[in-house]
Formats: C-alpha cells, sequence, structure tokens
C-alpha cells in the first residue's frame, strides 16, 4: 500500500451518524445543483399540519416547483390578513 492510499475507517452502516430532526432541519436542501434552502432560519414557528386541497389546486402550486409550501404559505397569509 502506498503513502497515498486512504483507508476508510468506516466498516459498518450501523457505524453511521444518527440523522436527528435537528440535522435535518440544518441540513441545505438542493435540487440538482441547486441550493433550494439553507437550513431552518433561526426563530422560525412553522407547524406541521394535514391539509386536503383540491387536486387542480395542488397540482398547479407543483407545478410551479420548489418552494411551492412557502408561496402556498404566503398566499393563505395574505388571505388570513396578516
Amino acid at each position: 500500500m502506498s503513502t497515498t492510499d486512504t483507508k476508510s475507517n468506516w466498516v459498518d452502516p450501523d457505524d453511521a451518524p444518527e440523522l436527528t430532526d435537528e440535522w435535518f432541519e440544518k441540513a441545505d436542501l438542493k435540487f440538482g445543483d441547486r441550493v433550494i434552502r439553507r437550513g431552518r432560519p433561526p426563530g422560525a414557528t412553522k407547524q406541521l399540519v394535514s391539509l386536503r386541497l383540491d387536486t387542480d389546486v395542488l397540482t398547479a402550486l407543483r407545478a410551479q416547483g420548489p418552494g411551492w409550501q412557502t408561496r402556498a404559505n404566503e398566499v393563505l397569509r395574505k388571505a388570513a390578513g396578516l
């Protein structure tokens, strides 16, 4: 083995670090090579909910591409007068 060879210390998949909610919140979200989101901003107070939407509304939102949920949130904020 030459001195330029490297040896991986990783042996077992069980040795991989646990992927926690905190890890995902700090992770960069990418679409191809383009960064869409850089972790959750400090103080973000979003809540996960279940919402039923008409199929055509959901299709139109998703057709706008990545970030459609954020844009939907903006539309709802305006409709709520916020």
